[in-house]
């Protein structure tokens, strides 16, 4: 059969219902110069949605791929967000206009945290394959991986003043890098379970960690003076500095890494929880700490300054000299000790609706402390704590709700002029407009699962785990009635084709025949009437039923029971027809062509069987999905069909050929259940991650043999970058290690380096014999016919062609790209580095490429005389050039301050940054001389 029309694709077309992730954190973002502490960013599946708190609306989406967002981090300059994701990746986005162009791959397993330091110039990350990553983010590449941690990384952060880092995981231990060497100098091993959070306070000379108990630790952190060298005499003499006893002279000092640090233990502050910290963090200046357990108590401290500590020792210090005097001892004699508590004190406790997954604050000018918080339920809250005054108040702010349901959704369902989206949860029903996405209607519901229009769209019917119908008004968005129908839970319910009524069937082991009916409304004024169901017939069963639908031509009624079998009836007589028997698990959901002719159903045992409604006998029994499969319909007028399954995925079958047409990825938990539009142009699915998801029938023809092909090949690219970690020559398998990891695009920008190089080769070989044949013939010939690729490059040179394919490879994937690449291609890129440095062409580039070459190569270089003079030649030209573009750094680095000092002359103007600090230098005098006319008062 040629190329028809017969099957069309689905696509995605949007994700909606879900307000808040709990797989990544919340953070607070800015929005082109708009205030902080508006706008906050949540992980939604693979998307990332920045919602306006004030307003409750998305403002903002950056499209993710298919991996689910794990981590989300700002930038200090609030321009960017990094946002890790399960696949390991992490990608940048740009606030300003939602795109990204860096994506960093280097984690086998999902990214657990993220954090930029101070400038914004690096990133660490660290994820469950227990490695942390340092990234250039100017730069786009992988600086180096540290390994160490044996279990997933909960925390790291980077330190302002100096060049170390700081790491926490589940293994236990706190671990300090020495960044310069890419080495743990020191490991704090004072933790008994999971280290869950660590936080850096007191200009970074204390943290605060967090485990699996009610304690938060504090260790005090003591530098090492800056001004001491590592290796001066005095130093291994004595470690007075780091609050040691001395050591004998000629002793030879044991612990080296107390030579940049050491750790003591401060004490440690209780919380109210008694369960695990979840998250731990403070405010940019590191005067509010706030932690939170898996509970809904927002735990805040405040980090009190030297002066304030200094000024509650005073008071105290009266307070002990009043009682030794009231006591007849001497006042000389009465000491106050310094605690951690008065360091740190507890402000206040913020209680939200449900159990909190994350948080972020935000400590603004005049005091307030915004609280952003992301709830397990899908819930996003605010709270402002006002922390300036003696009594610290808390109000909540604003709880986005709306925009999705608390729990999962168990049953969908469209409206017949397929423009309405009902779903319903165990707490909500909510009606959708299906091209805006907004909700029209939320309504209070019991635990909801199934659901049905009434016919004309105006009234919907909802079936509850406690047996009840539900009938609500749409228009109203009121509770019309509630009628027992079942003693158990109502599992299914099937309109009539006739439409004059239902049928549900219950885990009460009967099937019950309902007629809508019109009665008068005695709440009305107006005296109108409502819907209301009448019960007409029951029809007994031996064990629970847990699907029924009717045979389009109302003929027959199909019941499925907790006994694995299917059973149909004459609907008129309710006498028994067949019984569909084969599943070797209870068949959980089923549906009937519109012919009347064929019936599917969908089993726990996985499979999806086939049936003539004719005679009962078994068309065909298809493995369908991975896990249980959860919910099956079929397209009007056709005999395609969908399935949804605990695997995550949807499948479109054709019940006439039996196959498989194809898969909708894109769901990162169990699909409860899926609903097609009548016209079978949308399908609207629910799952377990809170995410409903539309997708729209496109004009694009699927040929079933080129989707297996593809579907083969991207099984073949994904095996490929799954290789095990490239042993690299020369470097040791220590703490340190490359940063990139081999994927397919690594593998691929090798290929295009290799075969760039072999055209170069070609192109050489045919300039030098066509050279030759001018020298023989003493003429100058016509050249040599180029090859097209080059011509259409614009009739560059080989040599030029090589940069352009070496400068397309991502700079995070040049490295690995490189070391995929033969040794055999080095010589030839040697030469032609050295051509590009002699001309001045991508210097940084070219000698990035040139010293990683040299540092995995050393041996096969060195050891080649080939190589001697291009070596030598290298040396000699990167030099000279690296000198020439430092100097015209340095000379516009000059120009630009002498422009400043020349503006700020003109104009008395001051730049931004020496504004700040002159501002703080103003705020802390006056803060002195307040004090010093306080004290005299």
């Amino acid at each position: 059969m040629g190329l028809t029309k017969q099957y069309l694709r689905y696509a995605a077309s949007a994700v909606f219902g879900v307000i808040g992730s709990q797989k990544a954190n919340i953070a607070y973002v800015t929005l082109r110069g708009g205030e902080r502490g508006r706008y906050v960013a949540v992980a939604a599946c693979e998307h990332v949605f920045v919602w306006d708190i004030r307003k409750g609306e998305k403002v903002l989406i950056l499209q993710g791929n298919k991996q689910e967002v794990t981590y989300l981090c700002p930038s200090p300059d609030g321009i960017h967000i990094a946002v890790g994701y399960e696949d390991g990746s992490i990608r940048i986005f740009s606030l300003l206009n939602g795109e990204s162009n860096v994506t960093f791959n280097g984690h086998k397993a999902e990214v657990t945290v993220i954090k930029y330091d101070h400038l914004g110039a690096r990133l660490v990350s660290g994820s469950k394959d227990t490695d942390v990553i340092v990234w250039d983010v100017i730069n786009e590449c992988g600086l180096y991986r540290l390994k160490g941690h044996k279990d997933a990384i909960t925390q790291a952060l980077f330190l302002k003043t100096k060049n170390l880092l700081v790491t926490s995981s589940k293994d236990t231990f706190v671990k300090w890098w020495d960044l310069e060497a890419q080495h743990c100098f020191k490991t704090m091993v004072g933790h008994c379970s999971e280290v869950w959070g660590l936080v850096l306070l007191s200009d970074e000379k204390r943290i605060i960690s967090g485990s699996a108990d009610s304690e938060l630790r504090a260790w005090d952190i003591n530098y090492l003076e800056a001004g001491k060298e590592v290796g001066e005499p005095e130093e291994k003499k004595t470690k007075g500095l780091l609050g040691h006893s001395e050591e004998p002279e000629g002793e030879v000092d044991e612990n080296p890494e107390e030579r940049i640090l050491s750790c003591q233990k401060a004490g440690s502050i209780l919380r109210e929880g008694r369960n695990r910290v979840v998250s731990m963090a403070t405010d940019l200046n590191s005067k509010i700490l706030a932690c939170h357990g898996t509970d809904t108590i927002l735990e805040v401290f405040s980090v009190l300054s030297d002066n304030e500590i200094n000024r509650i020792m005073e008071r105290k210090l009266k307070k002990a000299k009043k009682k030794a005097k009231q006591a007849g001892g001497d006042e000389e004699d009465a000491v106050v000790d310094r605690s951690l508590q008065d360091e740190i004190q507890r402000i206040s406790s913020i209680k939200a609706s449900a159990k909190i997954r994350s948080f972020d604050c935000f400590l603004s000018p005049n005091g307030d402390l915004k609280v952003a918080l992301l709830l397990q339920n899908n819930t996003i809250e605010a709270f402002v704590l006002k922390t300036a005054g003696k009594t610290s108040e808390c109000t909540k702010t604003a709880r986005l709700t709306i925009g999705g349901h608390r729990t999962d959704v168990r049953t969908l369902a469209f409206s017949s002029d397929n423009i309405a989206v009902l779903s319903a949860s165990a707490e909500t029903v909510k009606v959708w407009n299906r091209s805006t996405l907004q909700v029209i209607r939320t309504m209070a519901c019991e635990y909801a699962l199934c659901s049905l229009f009434v016919p004309g769209d105006r009234q919907i019917i909802i079936g509850t785990k406690n047996g009840k119908l539900q009938i609500f008004e749409l228009s109203s968005g009121i509770l019309l009635e509630t009628v027992d129908a079942h003693e158990g839970a109502l599992w299914s319910i099937s309109l009539s084709p006739d439409q004059r009524g239902i049928v549900s069937g219950g885990a009460d082991k009967m099937v019950k025949f309902w007629e809508f009916e019109l009665v008068k409304d005695e709440d009305s004024v107006q005296n109108s009437k409502r819907l209301t169901v009448n019960h007409k017939r029951t029809l007994q069963l031996d064990e629970d039923v847990l699907c029924v639908r009717y045979s389009p031509n109302q003929r027959l009624l199909a019941v499925s029971l907790l006994d694995c079998t299917v059973k149909l009836f004459y609907t008129d007589t309710l006498k028994f027809f067949l019984s569909l028997y084969g599943h070797k698990l209870p068949v959980l959901c089923l549906d009937i062509s519109h012919d009347s002719a064929l019936i599917a159903t969908g089993s726990a045992d996985r499979n999806v069987k086939i049936w003539g409604l004719d005679f009962g006998d078994c068309h065909r029994s298809l493995f369908a999905h991975d896990d249980s499969v959860m919910f099956l319909q079929f397209v009007q007028k056709t005999h395609l069909f969908f399935t949804a399954g605990k695997d995550k995925k949807i499948k479109q079958w054709d019940a006439d050929k039996f196959e498989h047409i194809q898969t909708l990825e894109g769901h990162h938990r169990e699909v409860w259940c899926l609903a097609v539009s009548p016209s079978g142009d949308h399908i609207v699915s629910s799952s377990h991650d809170k995410s409903l998801r539309l997708w729209e029938r496109t004009r694009e023809p699927i040929i079933l043999e080129e989707e297996k092909e593809m579907q083969r090949e991207a099984e073949f690219e994904e095996s490929l970058g799954k290789g095990d970690e490239p042993v690299v020559p020369g470097e040791t398998t220590g703490e340190s290690g490359l940063a990139g990891k081999k994927t397919i695009e690594t593998i691929k920008a090798a290929e295009r380096i290799m075969e760039a190089l072999e055209l170069y080769r070609e192109e050489s070989k045919k300039l030098e014999e066509h050279k030759t044949a001018c020298e023989i013939a003493g003429k100058q010939l016509p050249p040599p016919t180029m090859s097209t690729i080059l011509i259409a490059f614009g009739n560059i040179s080989p040599s030029l062609y090589v940069l352009a394919v070496i400068r397309k490879v991502k700079s995070s994937e040049l490295e690995e790209s490189l070391l995929v690449l033969p040794f055999s291609y080095v010589p030839d890129l040697l030469t032609l580095f050295n051509e590009y440095i002699q001309n001045g062409l991508e210097v940084e580039l070219i000698c990035r490429c040139l010293f990683f070459l040299l540092r995995i190569h050393f041996g096969q270089i060195t050891s080649n005389q080939m190589l001697l003079t291009v070596m030598d030649s290298l040396r000699t030209n990167t030099i000279s050039r690296v000198k020439k573009i430092r100097d015209v750094l340095g000379f516009n680095m000059a120009g630009l301050q002498f422009l400043q000092r020349e503006i700020e002359s003109k104009e008395d103007v001051t730049f931004f940054a020496d504004a700040t600090d002159r501002f703080e230098d103003k705020k802390r005098k006056r803060k002195k001389r307040e004090r010093a006319i306080l004290a005299v008062a």
